[in-house]
């Protein structure tokens, strides 16, 4: 299930997402067949407003992955020219259809465009990626809801490799609603001590060294490096950056290699369990609707 890099010091373990993404898929499709057989076919819409390239690669591969579990995939592209008011019709139209069941505002918006306030008009039992700030309020009160995919699957990969946050310390760093706030949240819940480390943190190095447990979700390629991990700490990196080297994190892999007593790869570690909880989510999602 993983692969270990060894050094003269330290084995560093390679956390990969695809033997559980597979797992969560497996489950999904499993699901998605019993609301088949009863005449309910999971639908998800993924609205977009770019033109970016990346953007528009990664939709096209939620619809490939939706269809290999049995779901419906829309996309919705608005284009980059839309406007806020067209955007909000389009979330609150897809929240009011029946046969819709999962609903993603996919980022980037055009400029000058509120993600959380657009992502307010989602129908919060269909927020598969927990975007809805009424989703993260949710979250927070330790609720019934959909957590930001991402977040999720971040708690996921540490639960499927036995790593328990229980009373342990974790340096989270980036504060986004996206990934940082929401997995600081999901992590207290399972009583871990969580700092929250951001671009005015003051002695980051020192915060995530002492930490068991960094995770990293600040955009930056290679921000983290051997000096900043802790000698058998597990590192969770969550960046994926376009580089000319191809997709790189927030982690240097290379750096770390020998120090961190885990790692999550990038590309296929974070990314994989994700995509595979939108399914999970939406399939989840037709189920309430068909039962409630």
């Amino acid at each position: 299930m993983s692969t270990t890099t060894t050094t003269e010091h330290q084995v560093t373990t390679a956390l990969s997402g695809k033997p559980l993404a597979a797992q969560i898929r497996a489950g999904a499709r499993e699901r998605a067949a019993a609301l088949g057989a009863a005449g309910i076919q999971p639908r998800l819409v993924v609205v977009t407003a770019t033109d970016d390239g990346s953007t528009m690669w990664y939709v096209r591969s939620i619809a490939k992955a939706a269809a290999t579990v049995g779901i419906e995939c829309d996309i919705a592209d608005l284009g980059p020219t839309a406007s806020p008011a067209r955007v909000r019709g389009t979330l609150r139209a897809l929240s009011e259809d029946p046969l819709v069941h999962g609903i993603i505002l996919q980022t980037p918006l055009p400029d000058g465009m509120s993600s959380a306030a657009l992502a307010a008009e989602i129908d919060p039992a269909k927020d598969v990626d927990g975007a809805n700030p009424e989703s993260l309020g949710r979250c927070a009160a330790g609720l019934p809801g959909f957590a930001p995919a991402t977040a999720e699957a971040v708690v996921r990969l540490l639960d499927h490799y036995g790593v328990d946050p229980s009373g342990r310390t974790v340096a989270m760093v980036g504060r986004s609603l996206v990934v940082g706030t929401p997995v600081a949240l999901l992590l207290l819940e399972r009583h871990a001590t969580v700092t929250v480390c951001h671009s005015r943190t003051e002695d980051l190095e020192g915060h995530t060294r002492a930490a068991d447990i960094v995770i990293v979700a600040a955009g930056v390629p290679g921000l983290i490096g051997a000096e900043h991990v802790g000698g058998g700490a597990v590192a969770v990196d969550v960046g994926t950056n376009a580089t000319d080297d191809g997709l790189t994190g927030d982690v240097d892999a290379v750096a770390v290699d020998g120090v961190a007593g885990a790692l999550t790869p990038v590309p296929g570690g974070v990314g994989p369990v994700t995509t595979a909880l939108l399914l999970a989510h939406t399939v989840e999602a037709a189920h309430s609707t068909a039962t409630g």
